[in-house]
């Protein structure tokens, strides 16, 4: 199966349900939201799936992508796919372990833009949310896009973190977070 992302370039993705590509419209979407802010970003991609969002970061000109993934699979078709579109000039990194785990270990770096796209069901939101405010992965300027399932969404509530915008595109919701209340 292919993934086409900015410019009409072609993704690889992995057969099957282990991975679900960031749909089209709310990839562009984000990144509508964040024109102008990405080239010499520094972007964290959280459940880096097919690497999509990440892919398309570096080919809009961000200076660092970092991704963590759990499915070791998937961490090998993400660093083939992000070679494609790094220049010299940028950096990036896939780490594959558990989210949490792996979050631990970016103590001490920033990021001015977070992705945030894990599983709908899978519980990992609010511990994640807490992990990534706690350790201060997110600039003091920086934002943090959560995907989320548009049906029985609540946000969490994240201490010293506020809320600037929510958008729904069909079953799909993004709430975006930033420091600050």
């Amino acid at each position: 199966m292919s993934l086409r992302i900015y410019g009409n370039r072609q993704l690889k993705t992995l057969p099957g349900k282990e991975t679900r590509p960031t749909v089209a419209r709310v990839r562009e979407a984000v990144f509508n939201i964040w024109q102008g802010t990405i080239t010499d970003c520094s972007w964290l991609d959280l459940c880096t799936g097919t690497g999509s969002m990440g892919a398309e970061a570096l080919c809009r000109g961000a200076s660092l992508v970092v991704g963590i993934e759990k499915s070791r699979r998937a961490c090998s078709v993400i660093k083939e796919n992000w070679q494609q579109f790094a220049n010299d000039e940028q950096k990036f990194e896939i780490l594959q372990g558990d989210l949490l785990s792996q979050l631990e270990k970016l103590k001490g770096q920033q990021f001015s833009r977070i992705y945030f796209d894990p599983p709908y069901a899978s519980g990992l939101y609010q511990p994640v949310l807490e992990k990534i405010s706690l350790n201060q992965i997110l600039e003091s300027e920086g934002e943090i896009a959560v995907e989320h399932s548009s049906k029985g969404w609540t946000s969490p509530v994240i201490s010293g973190w506020s809320i600037c915008r929510e958008k729904t595109y069909g079953s799909t919701g993004l709430t975006f977070y930033r420091n600050g209340d």
